[in-house]
């Protein structure tokens, strides 16, 4: 449609009624033709349905539908005049939003000159929870192929990044900053998404992110039958047994010590021995030895006997003894 077919001089009537605009906007996140009521009841009883973007997703449902999208872009002014007379005219709003188009409505309404239509945005879908997670796949898929770092990258690279932001993170939980606790969390997650982009291409034992996602799952349902099934539990600790029980059955161990990774910080891998030892019920004395290294074991298992995390803690003293430090260095 060209700009000419949106003149017309307006007689006191449409001077006096100067119609509706209703901007719609649509989730790319969400299928195309998913449309809420009050956008379809917008679109049928519209006078016009407009879209500047001749290819975009929703087109093909609409005119399926019945409903008749000329392919155009107005100015405001053009628009304005379009729904002189009462009439209704509706946008489907392409990616961006239409900026240009807004801002110029803005201006002609901010001029007190013109007898504006009512304006009415109109989301005709929304995001659901965690739909933004398509949006970190798709710039993943983009980075994966076009980046000279990231086009390289392998598992065994990317590991000592996944270290890093882990500890990057509990830094960020223990300083209790929000915000850094947010921006550390999306780091975690992209090493997620990276390594299992990464997996995509494997030619032997190839994964996707939703092989990932749907692994987790399934396991947090079937680990969660007090939730999920017919199970009950009313307190943590029955719900940490029903969680032992059902991982034991998955994993068919011959040991307790299986699953614990060797390569964790040492206070963290004492404790973590000692509590699958005292979960189990065995009765296991702690080695003697001489060294701090065995003193440090039994503190370990102390600790975690008591319910205390021996990382958090040192952590927290340690952090202690930096502020001391500081203090020392800022009196000298």
């Amino acid at each position: 449609m060209n700009a000419t077919s949106f003149e017309g001089a307006q007689g006191q009537d449409e001077v006096a009624a100067p119609g509706r605009i209703v901007l719609l906007t649509t989730s790319h996140r969400v299928a195309p033709g998913l449309l809420s009521w009050p956008a379809w009841q917008a679109l049928r009883t519209a006078d016009r349905v407009l879209c500047a973007d001749g290819a975009h997703p929703q087109l093909p449902y609409l005119r399926e539908a019945g409903t008749a999208v000329e392919e155009a872009a107005p100015s405001a002014q053009e628009l304005v005049d379009a729904c002189a007379g009462g009439r209704t005219v509706v946008v489907v709003a392409t990616g961006e939003g239409e900026p240009r188009l807004t801002d110029g409505l803005a201006r002609l309404a901010g001029s007190g000159r013109v007898n504006m239509p009512e304006l009415e945005l109109l989301p005709a879908s929304y995001d659901l929870p965690g739909a933004r997670l398509l949006d970190l796949v798709q710039v993943m898929d983009r980075i994966r192929v076009e980046c000279p770092w990231s086009s390289r990258q392998t598992h065994k690279g990317l590991a000592k990044y996944g270290i890093e932001e882990a500890y990057e993170l509990v830094e960020a939980i223990e300083e209790g900053d929000r915000d850094e606790l947010r921006e550390e969390l999306g780091d975690v997650l992209l090493q997620v998404v990276f390594h299992a982009r990464i997996a995509e291409e494997d030619a032997d034992a190839p994964f996707s992110i939703d092989d990932v996602a749907g692994g987790i799952v399934a396991k947090l349902i079937h680990r969660h039958p007090h939730v999920f099934g017919d199970e009950t539990a009313t307190t943590p600790e029955e719900v940490k047994a029903h969680w032992l029980r059902t991982k034991a059955v998955e994993k068919q161990r011959t040991s307790v010590t299986e699953g614990v990774p060797l390569g964790q910080p040492g206070l963290a891998l004492a404790a973590k021995l000692s509590s699958r030892v005292r979960t189990a019920g065995l009765d296991v004395p702690l080695p003697k030895g001489e060294g701090i290294g065995y003193d440090l074991l039994a503190a370990a298992a102390r600790a975690e006997a008591e319910g205390v995390d021996p990382e958090a803690a040192l952590r927290a003293a340690a952090r202690v003894y930096r502020d001391a430090i500081r203090a020392v260095e800022s009196a000298r």
